[in-house]
């Protein structure tokens, strides 16, 4: 079965359109299975009173479609946070009422400029013609929720964001480091004997409790994410942040889905001490983030050396 995972920005309503309502959290998942086809939209539902999920649900998609419905500092975050990310693939649609030349001058010089514009009432088939954006090497999982089934256990939601996860695997779930069994997989509700990347998964799993794991963990192989509580990353400050940083100073960091409390060791380097170990892998994208901020909440990021 092939899999497509798209963000949805800017209107909640749309989703209802294009699939069926699933989990709900901070963060709302919708998806359709078509034929052998299943697409999946990720909405970052408490954005904008919280800053935290426009990253995670960002990071769930291979696709981001993004559309405006007013020109505000909210939109204007969403454009950060996609640029910020690298979210190169999407789609830009906007209401009549928005002012499109204004649109085109807020995106000029992100990635979100690279985006195919279409109206609202073609995006279900522009969306049609997208095609799976698959990653290959050694099984790699990020968890985006975990609970508790009757008679089942631990079940794990996630994606399969490399390689192929198959029934019985042994993993490790980081950063803990415990050893976590595949009992079964399923996608959509369909049993599967395995699911290959970007599949979105539901993972029977024996060796771990919904306690164990939070939004973010890794279940991969020993040897493929590097675990610490402290990282050094090649820091660029948002333009649009303007105080001054200073070490000590208190932030979040948003690694991935991972959100971290973090404190400023150094500047330069820049070194940050997370408030527990993160998962991750060198180049993954760091993002400091400072949600009680009344301006901009987005301060910089930088890569992981």
């Amino acid at each position: 079965m092939k899999s497509i995972n798209f963000t949805l920005l800017g209107d909640e309503s749309l989703a209802k359109d294009f699939g069926k309502k699933g989990t709900a959290t901070d963060i709302t998942i919708y998806d359709r299975k078509e034929s052998d086809t299943l697409r999946t939209w990720t909405i970052p539902t408490s954005f904008p009173d919280k800053i935290q999920p426009l990253f995670q649900a960002i990071s769930m998609g291979e696709y981001v479609i993004l559309h405006v419905t007013k020109l505000d500092k909210f939109t204007g975050e969403q454009i950060i946070a996609l640029d910020v990310l690298g979210k190169k693939k999407g789609i830009l649609s906007h209401t009549f009422d928005v002012d499109r030349n204004t649109l085109l001058s807020m995106i000029k010089g992100t990635v979100v400029e690279q985006y195919a514009i279409v109206e609202p009432e073609n995006l279900k088939q522009e969306i049609d013609k997208l095609e799976p954006v698959s990653t290959d090497g050694k099984p790699k999982i990020i968890i985006d929720h975990c609970f508790d089934v009757k008679g089942v256990g631990a079940v794990i939601l996630g994606k399969v964001v490399q390689g192929k996860v198959k029934q019985y695997d042994t993993l490790k779930l980081f950063p803990k480091g415990m050893d976590v069994m595949v009992k079964s997989i399923q996608m959509h509700d369909d049993t599967v004997a395995e699911a290959v990347s970007p599949a979105r998964v539901g993972i029977a799993a024996k060796g771990v409790t919904p306690d164990d794991i939070q939004r973010g963990d890794t279940l991969c192989l020993p040897d493929t994410v590097l675990t610490s509580q402290e990282i050094e990353i090649d820091y660029i400050q948002s333009k649009f942040f303007k105080d001054t940083l200073a070490a000590n100073q208190m932030f979040l960091a948003s690694i991935c889905l991972q959100i971290r409390p973090v404190k400023i060791v150094s500047l330069n380097p820049m070194k940050l001490s997370l408030g527990k170990p993160a998962a991750y892998e060198k180049g993954d994208i760091c993002v400091i983030l400072k949600p009680e901020s009344t301006s901009i909440r987005i301060v910089g990021s930088g890569k992981i050396k």
